[in-house]
């Protein structure tokens, strides 16, 4: 085959062109130090690199990102939870003096302020956020558990379930002593009928007082079948015999103290004022026998400051405009956030099963009944010192004092036992409450470490990946520099041979 110079100069001109292609790939990859700059240099490496990078870009994500997002959220609620154990901690310890120990004038103020502080404290954790976030109202973290103000306009309709469980029984008390102003009111005594009375019966209590009407119709419990039926005119069978109860509804707390506090044994009267509903012996003994569930639906217009939202324990309406209300169901809302490749975790720690909504009721009952008991340990200071009062020294008016005296010492009494009952009680339902606080700690303790375990594997994998990614995409630049060297040289080479192989044409020769 005949080689023409023309051919020489094609194949100088095509080999140059490469080396110089090389060259020039070589230079960029010394600028950028990456194996491709465009996917048609080479497809296989980038089509590992879209996968590596979206792999590396989620993975940034769960641990750059939703890692931290969950942590603090969860710090937080630890947080609260701690003060919720400290706060609920240290009611329990007053309910366990009162319970057991004689109190003195100032233990019982101590206690006292003590409860009335922490009254304000109880629910006002429950209102902790994170980044503008409420951690403890489930889906609905644009709004506070509680109430931040007063607001007496704002109406709601609640349908509140209560159980046999919430039977208990409370002390009433009757011709609590008014103190003589005169001597002459002094020398009128006090009659054995007008002494100081107690009555004791069973009650269930709702989570709110101030309520508006109820009907009947309302109050309502579910059957053997699972039917929900009304408990007007519902016969229960207690000891072979069938207790139709008789609810009432429409009867003031103050008039019903007036008449003597009557209840039939058939008998469920509901107070609204008090939010309490009082059972007869009969029904109360058919509720529990049957272990009744039940369940009542209220209005209640007005909230006071540091309330509980209804509708972050109940179903319930917001009728304030009755012509938009605006409904609420109570269900499980769990926050979960994605932390790793198809792996959730709940971050969130639900008011609801942490915080039961009968602990400011039960604080301010406790707070009550030790109000009572200073005041009637008042009234008999008081009495002893008028009988030092020379207005008072003749024998008349010491005789009708002593009367006085005896009427304010049984009050006293009334309510110091009272008191003990209430905080015996107390002791026993606020060791609950902080057991479920304690429980919700451990709980969120288990998924923080579950959180700790993944952040470290999410830190492994992104490490991982980066080293994939870089090993799949980067060149070292030594090597480099050395491929770059040869390039340049064989470049050189072939500009130094193609000059000498077309110096010469067959002309010179002729």
């Amino acid at each position: 085959m005949r080689v023409t110079n023309s051919m020489i100069s094609k194949n100088s001109m095509f080999n140059m062109n490469n080396n110089k292609i090389s060259v020039d790939k070589l230079n960029n990859q010394m600028s950028s130090q990456k194996k491709i700059s465009r996917p048609s240099e080479d497809p296989v490496i980038a089509i590992r690199a879209l996968r590596l990078r979206s792999n590396l870009s989620e993975l940034n994500q769960y641990y750059e990102r939703n890692i931290p997002d969950a942590q603090s959220w969860m710090e937080v609620t630890e947080g609260a939870l701690t003060n919720m154990e400290t706060i609920l901690g240290d009611v329990y310890k007053k309910c366990v003096q009162g319970a057991h120990d004689t109190l003195t004038e100032e233990d019982r103020a101590s206690i006292l302020k003590d409860l009335q502080s922490l009254r304000q404290q109880v629910y006002a954790e429950g209102n902790a956020e994170c980044i503008g976030r409420s951690v403890f109202t489930g889906y609905k973290t644009n709004s506070k558990l509680t109430f931040l103000k007063d607001d007496q306009d704002i109406t709601y309709e609640i349908s509140e379930p209560i159980s046999y469980k919430n039977i208990e029984e409370k002390r009433f008390y009757s011709n609590y002593v008014e103190l003589p102003g005169s001597p002459a009111e002094v020398q009128a005594g006090v009659p054995m009928d007008q002494m100081p009375q107690e009555y004791t019966f069973n009650r269930i209590r709702l989570s709110y007082e101030g309520l508006g009407d109820v009907d009947p119709k309302d109050i309502t419990f579910t059957d053997a079948n699972g039917n929900q039926q009304s408990l007007e005119n519902f016969s229960f069978p207690v000891a072979g015999m069938d207790v139709y109860t008789n609810v009432t509804t429409d009867k003031s707390y103050d008039d019903w103290v007036k008449e003597g506090y009557p209840v039939g044994d058939n008998e469920v009267i509901f107070f609204k004022e008090t939010g309490e509903m009082i059972l007869g012996k009969n029904v109360a003994d058919a509720m529990g026998n049957n272990k009744t569930q039940l369940g009542i639906t209220y209005t209640k217009k007005g909230f006071s400051e540091g309330e509980l939202r209804p509708e972050h324990y109940f179903d319930c309406k917001n009728i304030t405009d009755p012509d938009h209300p605006i409904e609420y169901t109570k269900s499980n809302q769990e926050i979960k956030f994605t932390v790793a490749f198809n792996q959730d975790i709940v971050v969130n720690t639900q008011a609801s099963d942490v915080l039961s909504s009968a602990i400011g009721r039960d604080v301010d009952e406790l707070t009550n009944v030790v109000e009572a008991a200073i005041a009637a340990h008042e009234k008999v200071k008081k009495i002893k010192s008028m009988k030092e009062e020379a207005q008072y020294s003749d024998k008349a008016s010491q005789d009708a004092l002593d009367q006085w005296l005896e009427a304010a010492e049984k009050e006293a009494s009334y309510a110091d036992d009272n008191l003990q009952k209430v905080y015996a009680r107390g002791e026993t339902n606020f060791q609950k409450y902080k057991n479920d606080v304690v429980l919700a700690r451990t709980d969120l303790g288990s998924r923080e470490s579950r959180l700790l375990l993944t952040e470290n594997r999410m830190s492994n994998q992104q490490a991982t990946m980066e080293k994939l990614k870089s090993r799949n995409e980067d060149k070292e630049l030594s090597d480099i520099i050395i491929e770059f060297t040869a390039a340049y040289n064989a470049y050189q080479a072939s500009l130094q041979a193609s000059a000498k192989a077309n110096g010469q044409t067959l002309l010179n020769y002729l």
